[in-house]
């Protein structure tokens, strides 16, 4: 689910002359409502953040559940009508998503190998045309960035799922959704989260950045879920199971955020809630001096908590997914808990180090995430430190 993967190494994807090049990523964040916390005699006495976002129905979550719950087959058959490309040439365009993927996102594509072979050139699809939209803000050529841009990627998308692709990567995904009932909603949502970023570097408040959140995460969450599959055995209805991708994406990015905080910074920008800055004490001056007090663990400590709600509301939907495809959902929901134990290790200081999570050790989850795909039961205690 997006929001399963993360556009989190320094990578820019692009077509010129036949090569494909690489670039970084983008990054979002949180709100508060204050909620007093129990006093406490020795410490100052800090918020409780609200972890109220956005209602679903306002982002029209149920429609496009409806329109990508329709029966279809991987053979096309449900499907759009699929413009007929060579053989060789299709193959070629689904080898260069495999290979970025695996570049680029190697924990979430070894999960992939577990998924059918079509569910697995479509989720690479995906992929690619998410990392290459987000890049037109965040990668190299960003300083060239005007809504005109935008608009023309826009058009791009409507070509694409109107069979007209323009390159070889977008052919991978113009042949996917031919072959899957994918809405173009969460595509065009993924848009108009970049236009979003060009335009605003604060946020006043959860709500601003839980929306901001849906659109350039929780989307890829339910572009996903129509191609990973629902198990035929499912506990929950589709909406709930598509409810729970998107939240995996809250969470992505809510983590990406804290992740980031210091570099972000340093380009001008704070993804973190005005309002609740204001309520620890704390402002932008704050966050550019990189020192960190109390008072900024205090509100880091609260940021994690909400991170990590998120992360629990979408294993739910994690253990109802088909059952090959929950490989690589598990594995990107521990590694993203884990970098949030990292800020934690970290005292808190995601103002001059960044937090990661070491490639051994994100091998050694993978075991985990496998066990945890095997039962369609979700775990009412959360995974803590590992």
């Amino acid at each position: 689910m997006c929001s399963t993967f993360s556009f989190a190494g320094k990578t820019y994807i692009g077509e010129s002359n036949g090569r494909i090049r690489c670039r970084k990523s983008m990054v979002t964040a949180a709100k508060a409502q204050v909620i007093t916390a129990p006093k406490h005699r020795s410490r100052p006495v800090f918020p409780q953040l609200s972890i109220q976002g956005i209602p679903l129905a306002d982002l029209q979550v149920q429609e496009v559940v409806q329109r990508q719950s329709q029966t279809y087959s991987v053979d096309g058959e449900g499907g759009r009508s699929s413009p007929q490309f060579n053989p060789s040439f299709l193959e070629e365009a689904y080898e260069r998503c495999k290979n970025l993927c695996a570049e680029y996102a190697k924990t979430f594509y070894l999960g992939t190998l577990l998924m059918t072979e079509e569910r697995q050139k479509a989720i690479w699809a995906i992929y690619v045309w998410c990392r290459r939209t987000d890049e037109l803000v965040d990668g190299p050529n960003s300083g060239y960035m005007t809504s005109e841009v935008l608009d023309r990627w826009e058009q791009r998308l409507e070509d694409i799922f109107e069979g007209r692709p323009y390159d070889m990567l977008d052919v991978a995904l113009t042949h996917t959704v031919s072959n899957f009932p994918l809405d173009i909603k969460p595509f065009r949502d993924m848009i108009e989260g970049m236009r979003t970023d060009t335009i605003k570097c604060r946020y006043q408040n959860f709500q601003e950045l839980y929306l901001y959140c849906y659109y350039v995460a929780g989307t890829v969450g339910l572009m996903s879920v129509p191609v990973m599959g629902i198990a035929p055995d499912s506990l929950i209805s589709a909406q709930r199971t598509y409810d729970s991708a998107l939240y995996l994406g809250i969470g992505n990015q809510l983590t990406n955020i804290l992740r980031d905080v210091g570099e972000d910074a340093m380009r001008g920008r704070v993804y973190l809630p005005q309002d609740e800055l204001a309520q620890f004490g704390l402002c932008d001056n704050d966050v550019f001096s990189r020192k960190v007090t109390d008072q900024w663990r205090a509100f880091m400590k609260e940021q994690i908590a909400r991170a990590r709600f998120y992360f629990n509301l979408a294993e739910e939907g994690a253990s109802q997914l088909d059952k090959a495809s929950r490989w690589p959902v598990w594995s990107s929901l521990l590694i993203y808990r884990n970098i949030l134990d990292a800020i934690e290790d970290n005292d808190y200081d995601n103002l001059t180090k960044r937090a990661y999570v070491k490639s051994a050790k994100k091998l050694l989850m993978l075991p985990l995430a496998y066990t945890r795909s095997l039962s369609t039961h979700f775990f009412d205690v959360p995974i803590t430190k590992t």
